[in-house]
């Protein structure tokens, strides 16, 4: 991406800090959204997207075209990606590589996290070594 195709830094939620979200921003705006949709896009920069992701009763999200990576703010519960499945609590960090099926389960009702996007369509090169 060249550096005039570089998205400006955009501030969704109500904050005067152009690059700074709070928890208590985001969540406000995944709760103003009318379609009940469980997360609402908060910042982007670059290839960079954050999200904030509170779902309902039942995560149904699918696997996405780019990496990425979740900061679990609050709650437990468990988190299967691709073919593991493990415990997650608030103040855990989770890679998702592009593609990959992934989503939480038997999660606490305070369940949310952040959510990065970031990177090229199909993920970033895996390397060796």
């Amino acid at each position: 991406m060249s550096h005039e195709q570089i998205k400006p830094d955009v501030n969704y939620t109500g904050s005067l800090a152009r690059r700074r979200v709070s928890v208590s921003d985001a969540i406000d705006v995944v709760s103003r959204i009318k379609n009940g949709l469980p997360s609402a896009t908060v910042f982007e920069h670059g290839t960079l997207q954050v999200k904030m992701y509170c779902p309902g009763a039942e995560d149904l999200q699918q696997s996405h075209t780019r990496d990425e990576v979740y900061f679990v703010v609050n709650g437990t519960g468990w988190f299967v990606n691709g073919q593991e499945r493990h415990r997650f609590q608030g103040g855990d960090m989770l890679f998702v590589a592009a593609g990959t099926k992934h989503r939480f389960e038997q999660y606490s009702e305070d369940f949310c996290t952040w959510v990065a996007f970031y990177g090229p369509e199909g993920g970033e090169e895996k390397r060796v070594g």
